[in-house]
């Protein structure tokens, strides 16, 4: 309808139709309405995007920390991923050694030993020089079965056997992580109170069985009780039990929410592009405190643990080793940010992005214009390119997308091989649209006219 004339009822005795005319009043007073509803509608658009925005960002590092624990528990190959390597960590393997050197060799009574063979010499007669000589036997002969024990416990500990074996113990009972969450006393990480302990019996069997045969017949002995070592202790083991709990809960569903409201506050906001800038700006940011959270958690964590319980370097090896996942998760979300602020800068009018596409398009261009000369005209499929540019871009940026959604466990390698492919592609794509010329387009126009 023309706002600037509106019909009238028509008159009962004719058939003209009078129509009112806006005067300038009217129009200037109509058009301050029209701008108001506008501004208003824009500014609502506005504010719920900002809201939505807002969810998605402090929703973005809890998704990312449900998404890794999820992960960790649900699926066994990448729990035993997550673990295997603590197997071969020299700072964990010395604690290891130490702990079953030190409980076998107390096992073993040198004292005892001795006592005997000085006992078995009075009774046969010996020289008080070689009974003297019995007695202080005890201290070198328990250097060296110290010396032994170490030297076999080294080998176990070392070897490509051992690996195998802690794969095959974790991979058996992947339920630990589970248990560790949840406070259960089953499996090979178990809580107890406020510790986390590590079960090693399966280990500590098979040191008790080379022992025995390497000719330890006391190894035999070593009890089955004392078979763990504390991780770590806190107070908070509780809290971060219940939290667990409900990221495992939401460990599918909360990064669906996440991407949906950010793509809502993207969609909902007038300006999209600049939206969409400052989504990933936020998302990269986000990133970066779960970074330097999980930093200062280190840390506290390497604070609360006794040295005489664990040592320093052990314990960082152990924490560093399970986290390992979500710092590689947590970086790549932070690239991917990073790329998406600007890929959408550079689809902007500002100064800087202007040069960026100018030098691009002058690039393919003089490449394009190098393969007419060569002869080789890309015609009809040159010229469908640029004139489906739009559509093209987005395919390929979409393409790109979506192999990073179904690449199973992304990381920036991974990004970066994505990124470099769809970028090839859409040089490719620009120099075969510029290789169709001018001089086919004009062709093509001339065709298209004679045509019937």
């Amino acid at each position: 309808m023309n706002p600037a004339a509106s019909p009238d009822p028509p008159d009962s005795g004719g058939d003209v139709t009078r129509h009112h005319v806006m005067t300038a009043e009217e129009r200037a007073e109509y058009e301050r309405l029209r701008r108001h509803a506008t501004v208003r509608h824009r500014r609502l658009r506005r504010v719920g995007s900002s809201v939505l925005l807002l969810l998605a960002l402090v929703l973005a590092p809890l998704a990312v920390v449900a998404a890794w624990v999820q992960d960790t528990v649900s699926d066994t190959d990448r729990y035993v991923e997550t673990v295997a390597p603590l197997a071969s960590e020299p700072a964990v393997q010395e604690v290891v050694i130490n702990r079953f050197t030190d409980r076998v060799v107390a096992n073993v009574d040198v004292a005892g030993v001795t006592d005997s063979l000085v006992k078995a010499l009075q009774d046969a007669g010996a020289p008080p020089r070689v009974v003297e000589g019995a007695e202080s036997l005890e201290g070198p002969l328990r250097n060296a079965v110290r010396t032994v024990v170490d030297r076999t416990i080294t080998q176990v500990i070392t070897s490509d056997a051992f690996q195998q074996v802690w794969e095959g113990a974790n991979r058996r009972s992947h339920a630990a992580v589970v248990n560790m969450l949840t406070g259960d006393r089953e499996g090979a990480v178990r809580a107890e109170g406020d510790t986390v302990q590590l079960d090693i019996g399966e280990v500590v069997d098979e040191v008790r069985e080379r022992l025995v045969d390497a000719g330890f017949d006391k190894a035999a002995a070593i009890p089955d009780t004392d078979r763990t070592i504390t991780l770590f202790q806190t107070e908070e083991l509780g809290k971060a039990q219940d939290a667990m709990r409900l990221l495992d809960i939401l460990g599918t569903w909360l990064p669906v929410l996440t991407v949906v409201l950010a793509a809502l506050a993207v969609w909902t906001n007038p300006a999209h592009r600049v939206m969409l800038m400052i989504t990933a700006t936020g998302v990269g940011l986000m990133m970066v405190v779960l970074l330097v959270a999980l930093a200062v958690v280190r840390r506290v964590y390497l604070d609360s643990v006794p040295p005489d319980a664990l040592p320093t370097d052990a314990a960082a090896a152990i924490y560093d080793t399970f986290v390992r996942f979500l710092r590689d998760s947590t970086r790549t979300l932070l690239v991917v940010a990073v790329i998406t602020a600007l890929v959408a800068y550079l689809y902007g009018p500002g100064r800087p992005a202007r040069a960026v596409r100018t030098a691009a398009n002058r690039g393919t261009t003089a490449a394009g214009r190098g393969l007419r000369r060569a002869g080789l005209r890309t015609g009809s499929t040159g010229r469908w390119l640029a004139d489906h540019r739009p559509w093209t871009t987005g395919g390929v940026i979409a393409a790109g997308a979506l192999a990073l959604v179904l690449w199973n466990h992304p990381t920036v390698g991974a990004v970066a091989l994505v990124l470099g492919i769809a970028v090839a592609v859409l040089i490719i794509l620009a120099i075969l649209a510029a290789a169709a010329g001018p001089a086919d387009r004009a062709a093509d126009q001339a065709t298209e006219g004679s045509a019937p």
